[in-house]
């Protein structure tokens, strides 16, 4: 089963990846942002626009994602913000078409809940990540209300370990209980973080 956790930039999907991994007996998180990356680092910097435009970086996503989901017998949890639906029916709907069972979940929250949110990872990541970030945000939220994009997720009153609750229950996934506290969890989640800044 592929778990697609959407949602906007600063949206909490990384967290919730990793907390399902966490919690789910053989879960595994494919990033497809890694193949992105990859691709702007075979490019000069001016012909680095965004990664998801580029037939190359949607054929190897879904290519990559369908090899995982064929060999490996856990959850596939990818995150990633996906609003274009063509791009969306060429990656998730082609993999629904070969047969996979993928979950979407698109993780909304009110637009002052994602701004502090930014503030609050955007450390790291630099000035020209956090304005794409914010410039892409109002675009971000109204699709992902779509009907396409469902199933949604309000996510301002939850943590991270209840988001990843609901997202398992909905899948029908049995979920380890989180036994973390408050401080475990929030240096849990710091670790995440760090592990995910992009200087580049």
């Amino acid at each position: 089963m592929l778990l697609w956790i959407n949602g906007p930039f600063g949206g909490g999907k990384t967290q919730t990846a990793y907390e399902l991994r966490r919690r789910l007996a053989g879960g595994v998180v494919c990033d497809p942002e890694h193949v992105g990356f990859g691709l702007h680092r075979m490019m000069p910097d001016g012909m680095r626009g965004d990664f998801q435009d580029l037939v190359s970086w949607r054929r190897g996503v879904r290519e990559v994602l369908d090899l995982v989901l064929r060999r490996h017998d856990g959850p596939v949890i990818a995150p990633m913000t996906l609003v274009e639906p063509r791009y969306f029916t060429e990656i998730v709907g082609r993999l629904r078409a070969d047969g996979h069972d993928v979950r979407h979940f698109a993780l909304l929250a009110e637009r002052q809940t994602v701004l502090r949110r930014l503030r609050e990872r955007g450390w790291g990541r630099g000035i020209k990540w956090e304005s794409f970030a914010v410039r892409r945000l109002d675009e971000c939220l109204e699709r992902l209300r779509g009907e396409e994009f469902a199933e949604h997720i309000h996510t301002d009153a939850l943590t991270v370990p209840q988001v990843a609750d609901r997202i398992a229950r909905s899948a029908g996934l049995p979920i380890a209980p989180d036994t973390d506290g408050p401080l475990r969890g929030r240096l849990r989640r710091n670790a995440v973080k760090v592990r995910h800044i992009r200087f580049g």
